[in-house]
């Protein structure tokens, strides 16, 4: 039976291997990586990419400009085991053209056609990669995305989702949109509620998904024009459990498992709680009192506020996913590292071996009537 997923960084510390501490290679599923995406690239995301091969059952199609990742791989000391996993039939390297870069127009993906990114997809696309991780311009990621894979069908807006931490460790809440649409629709709010759900209910596990439109208040009448009539539409929905508005101060509680928003308002909380973790630490550490014994609460507090700080960084669940596209792709963190870079890998791994691609693509088939 599938269990649900624990919390990226308790996950972290259980490999996935079986009894006798050996992965079978049978079991390996084939992931994408583009490994010219991110501010760490290729260095990162390679050393990543092997730690995820000897934690998880995977083989890594390895895509990026051959010369920079065997410089990258020498210089953090990698080429031995890059070699060895090459050479286990566990990694492929990929080699690709000149690569999107962080700081350029997500429309560059049509010009250079055999960047990393593109040859990465098209990898999905041809069925030789069951998911795709990178850590690039999320812009470019999206629009290559849908380029190259194309969107599902029903499907009008795809939706970027994070999973955020709750007050309990083993229930993330699934929050999208939160950034791919600054503008949108009641009916993109309905899409990405019904993306959602499915997602939830597929690979987090969750029986019946309590879905919740973010709003300023808990009342149907509550909130401007959009939340309104988005609110009428998941109301009479008959294929997710609406659960009601979900206020701010409710999106951590626990008591929904999708947030639905706009791609604007959910950036800003995204953002938000990536410097929740830093700035609690800062305050606990100006509150301690100062010398000897500052110093010894301190020393019994630290690896406890490190986890807190980790359980509140978004960054350190490795990445979001990109909805609503036809394949599974999961957009890293700009700054991610090689223990992102695992985490992602780990999502991807799971979204890939639960089916969800078969259950999305039955949103094309009209809804049940509401009796």
């Amino acid at each position: 039976m599938l269990q649900p997923m624990m919390d990226p960084l308790r996950r972290l510390q259980t490999p996935e291997v079986g009894d006798d501490g050996l992965i079978n290679d049978s079991d390996r599923l084939w992931v994408a990586v583009d490994g010219m995406g991110g501010d760490h690239s290729p260095g990162e995301i390679l050393e990543g990419s092997l730690q995820a091969i000897d934690r998880l059952p995977l083989r890594i199609r390895f895509v990026g400009e051959t010369n920079r990742i065997m410089e990258a791989a020498e210089t953090s000391g990698l080429t031995e085991p890059l070699n060895n996993a090459i050479n286990a039939g566990h990694l492929e390297l990929i080699p690709s053209g000149p690569s999107v870069e962080m700081h350029e127009e997500a429309t560059v993906v049509r010009r250079k056609r055999d960047a990393s990114i593109n040859v990465a997809m098209d990898l999905v696309k041809r069925g030789d990669a069951l998911a795709i991780y990178s850590a690039g311009n999320s812009g470019a990621v999206m629009a290559s995305a849908i380029f190259r894979l194309g969107r599902l069908a029903g499907i009008d807006r795809p939706a970027i989702g994070a999973l955020f931490p709750t007050k309990d460790p083993g229930q993330p809440v699934l929050v999208l949109d939160v950034g791919a649409n600054m503008d949108c629709k009641p009916a993109y709010m309905h899409q990405f509620a019904l993306l959602g759900n499915i997602y939830c209910r597929d690979v987090l596990q969750v029986d019946r998904p309590r879905v919740g439109l973010l709003n300023i208040g808990e009342e149907e009448c509550k909130g401007n024009e959009l939340a309104l009539r988005t609110h009428e539409l998941l109301r009479e929905e008959t294929r997710l459990h609406f659960a009601g508005n979900c206020e701010g101060r409710d999106v951590l509680s626990g008591e929904f498992d999708v947030v639905v928003c706009d791609g604007f308002t959910g950036n800003v909380l995204l953002k938000f709680l990536e410097s929740v973790g830093s700035v609690l630490l800062g305050v606990l550490r100006a509150e301690l009192p100062r010398g000897r014994r500052g110093k010894v609460g301190s020393a019994f507090l630290r690896s406890n506020l490190k986890r807190i700080k980790k359980r509140l960084d978004h960054a350190e669940h490795g990445g979001a996913l990109l909805l609503g596209v036809n394949g599974i792709c999961v957009i890293g963190h700009g700054s991610s590292k090689a223990l992102s870079v695992v985490s992602a890998l780990r999502l991807a791994h799971s979204a890939a071996s639960h089916g969800v691609m078969d259950d999305l693509a039955e949103l094309s088939k009209p809804a049940p009537v509401k009796s």
